[in-house]
């Protein structure tokens, strides 16, 4: 074995980030954050831990320069989400029976249902006058669609309602009920997938 054969342990290359980064201005996700998230949820994927795809779809990261392209980084959770998902539907549908889980999304869609059956402008209770919220009727039209979705079958995709981004006004839907009943329509739809 030649000299050349063997690894100079001071010249090891360090690893390729895995996500492009951001220049400049442009703030990313923080890496090492993003990097020890995903590790956590690769394990779980793996059955050695407890992030569930509701935890991958409210994670979130600090924002800072060269951090991680935060389109690209926010495309991985989504897909790190539906695998979370399915996984998640293949172990109750093996412990319990697909029944059990199609009765527990039937529910789920008519809690939602019920909740939406209420009139346009007041689906969620509102923010005071000095204070912002989801404009009023951004969040309508997407209820609308949601309404669709599950009593017509129009179509509807859990990346549409990700992607769901909703302008502010003064008096507008409290945030923090309409981000619950998004997430909620989310798990149905990765439930009947």
């Amino acid at each position: 074995m030649s000299s050349d054969d063997v690894l100079d342990l001071d010249e090891t290359e360090e690893t390729p980030p895995a996500f492009s980064l951001t220049h400049g201005r442009t703030r990313g996700y923080h890496r090492a954050a993003v990097d020890t998230f995903l590790a956590a949820a690769r394990q779980a994927f793996e059955g050695g831990g407890d992030i569930t795809a509701a935890d991958v779809r409210v994670a979130s990261f600090p924002l800072v320069k060269n951090g991680y392209v935060v389109a690209e980084v926010d495309a991985a959770l989504s897909r790190v989400e539906d695998a979370l998902a399915t996984r998640e539907r293949e172990r109750v549908v093996r412990s319990q029976g697909a029944g059990a889980w199609v009765e527990q999304a039937r529910e789920e869609a008519q809690v939602i249902l019920d909740h939406l059956a209420r009139p346009r402008k007041h689906r969620f209770a509102r923010t005071g006058m000095l204070t912002f919220g989801y404009r009023v009727d951004e969040v309508d039209h997407v209820a609308t669609r949601v309404v669709r979705y599950l009593r017509d079958g129009e179509p509807l995709t859990a990346e549409q309602l990700r992607s769901a981004a909703f302008r502010m006004q003064r008096g507008g839907y409290r945030e923090e009920q309409v981000d619950a009943l998004l997430d909620a329509t989310i798990d149905v739809i990765l439930a009947v997938r």
